[in-house]
């Protein structure tokens, strides 16, 4: 190749668009924002910074892992990297600890986290079917409970395998694992373990936490495998659709709001506006109306997805607000993706914790608990009429990860953000199934 040939490709890929902009322009804006971050010039209680920072940040690691051979087909991959970067950027401090407390302040208690999910639930619930929608839902429960009897029977053989007594296997591996997270799921198990067998909440919770974020880990794994298989056999996934045959229920009004229309910023910021409505109706009820029924905790998220179905079945929403909600939300898992994922791998994983619990116990267990899962919720969610893979996905592995941060981490390894409103189904009203499991099974300690 002669100089003048790899002089003009190079001026080529420094010409070619990536966010809008030349390449080259990208790199120098991302390069004063890594300059200022660096030297510590940039506040860190300022909400333009840390977006500009976790964007700075996610872009690179995000379109790195979308081109590097392998990781990009099979382990993840920008969506992946960007977590794990993040994770990393963290637990090292290679990031000033300044900005990783603003982020992790910007995604917790600025919350800006519950936009993200919120955005998600409601587009994802809107954008279905009507006929559809309540087809899926009277299906899903049972693939839970076949994701949640799998993981046990799965968790129990590979514990055993290892010298684990079953007890243990139960209480400190398959119901931390499936229970929907750590605020619905380990931390209430453990409140419920010391009511119960009058033994240390402190010491379960912080075996159960460890193993959650270890099987979290796993989780996401499983979702990159599962989107892998469902590239190698097809018939297997819908491409982020639950339910097989879709078109069958698909009216002739239906068809005709499947034709393309001009998305306006107006459309738009009426989704964002009917998103904060639900979200308002949903705190009201979970906060005050009626929070829970009887030992089961109602949690927003369920309540947004219970209000979000109610007024796609209603057939109340416009159709030009219903797709103003999905363009909305398109624009965080598309070009805000990688921005989000470093966000939440700063914010949420502690690399320290995933270290502590490496042990070849933990992993052999965790490892049959996700494949349980998986193998369970797919099989029953193929009885009800879903696709295996997705089926798996949402009542399998998001039951078996760390919560809302968990059902990001997951549904951005599989590529299938759409799903979110199934995955919410799963962390809340999954998580609440097994913490009357728990209740059950503490009662034989007491």
């Amino acid at each position: 190749m002669s100089e003048s040939t790899l002089v003009n490709q190079q001026e080529s890929v420094l010409k070619r668009k990536l966010y809008g902009m030349p390449i080259w322009m990208l790199i120098l804006i991302v390069g004063i924002v890594y300059i200022a971050t660096f030297t510590g010039k940039m506040p860190d209680d300022d909400m333009l910074s840390i977006i500009g920072i976790m964007f700075s940040l996610g872009i690179v690691l995000y379109e790195v892992g979308e081109r590097i051979p392998i990781w990009k087909d099979y382990l993840g991959g920008g969506s992946l990297l960007a977590f794990l970067g993040g994770a990393a950027l963290e637990y090292y401090e290679i990031l000033p600890v300044k900005y990783s407390e603003g982020i992790t302040f910007f995604y917790d208690d600025y919350g800006f986290q519950t936009v993200f999910i919120s955005l998600l639930i409601v587009s994802a619930v809107l954008a279905v079917n009507r006929r559809q929608l309540l087809k899926a839902f009277k299906g899903y429960v049972p693939a839970i409970f076949g994701g949640i009897i799998a993981a046990a029977i799965f968790g129990l053989i590979g514990g055993l395998l290892v010298g684990v007594d079953v007890k243990s296997i139960l209480t400190l591996y398959v119901l931390p694992t499936m229970g929907g997270g750590n605020g619905a799921g380990a931390i209430p198990l453990s409140e419920m373990w010391e009511a119960t067998t009058g033994q240390s909440k402190d010491a379960f919770y912080s075996q159960a936490i460890a193993i959650l974020t270890l099987a979290n880990n796993f989780a996401i794994l499983g979702a990159v495998a599962l989107n892998s298989i469902g590239k190698k056999y097809p018939n297997l996934t819908g491409n982020g659709e639950l339910l097989k045959n879709a078109e069958v229920y698909l009216m002739d009004e239906d068809k005709i709001k499947k034709e393309k229309k001009e998305i306006t910023q107006f459309d738009m910021a009426g989704g964002l506006l009917l998103t904060c409505a639900i979200y308002a109706m949903s705190r009201l009820f979970s906060k005050s109306i009626l929070p829970a029924i009887g030992p089961v905790t109602l949690h927003m998220y369920a309540y947004m997805v219970i209000f979000s179905a109610l007024a796609n079945v209603s057939n109340i929403i416009p159709d030009s607000i219903k797709q103003g909600t999905k363009k909305l939300s398109s624009f965080f898992t598309g070009p805000l993706m990688g921005m989000c994922m470093v966000g939440i791998g700063i914010a949420f994983t502690d690399l320290g914790e995933l270290i502590g619990v490496l042990n070849v116990k933990t992993l052999v267990i965790c490892a049959f608990v996700i494949i349980g899962a998986i193998i369970g919720a797919g099989l029953v969610g193929m009885l009800f009429g879903f696709y295996f893979v997705e089926s798996a996905i949402t009542a399998g592995l998001c039951m078996a990860n760390r919560g809302g941060s968990g059902d990001l981490q997951v549904l951005g390894a599989a590529k299938r953000m759409q799903l979110m409103s199934y995955a919410q189904i799963s962390s809340r009203i999954g998580g609440a199934i097994i913490l009357l499991i728990g209740s059950v099974v503490f009662s034989f300690y007491g």
